[in-house]
């Protein structure tokens, strides 16, 4: 694939993955993720709390629940409980990845991460760069 091309998809990817987040509850950052294999979305997320708990993703401080999981280990999960593979797949999500959602992308196989907005705190950027994770910062136009 052409890199315009491939430009206009991480682009079309990216917009879908900032409407995902919007299903989030949380209040204080919404998060949205998809991961691509093969031009085929196999997996979506968004942040939340886990299956079966109340939606609510702050406690009465404003401060985020330890329980709250983050979009790419909720898509990462979805594929782990399907008959997909992450592997060689791409991780399109609106925020870039913590140290911990960092791990479970290279672990899960992704080889490719491309997000719109830099989370304040650049050591999972820089282990998945250390990985071999091709990285690519896109912000929305």
């Amino acid at each position: 694939m052409t890199a315009q091309k491939q430009l206009k998809y991480d682009k079309a990817y990216l917009k879908m993955a900032l409407e995902w987040g919007k299903l989030s509850h949380c209040k204080r950052k919404q998060v949205g993720a998809l991961i691509v294999k093969d031009r085929m979305i196999i997996s979506d997320g968004f942040n939340g709390t886990p299956t079966g708990f109340n939606n609510c993703c702050e406690d009465k401080e404003g401060i985020t629940k330890w329980e709250v999981l983050h979009a790419e280990a909720n898509a990462i999960l979805k594929v782990a409980s399907s008959t997909q593979s992450a592997k060689n797949a791409t991780l399109y999500i609106t925020l870039s990845p913590c140290t911990q959602c960092s791990k479970l992308i290279h672990q899960a196989g992704i080889k490719r991460v491309v997000y719109a907005n830099s989370y304040r705190d650049t050591a999972g950027i820089e282990f998945l760069e250390k990985a071999g994770v091709k990285i690519t910062y896109l912000p929305y136009e």
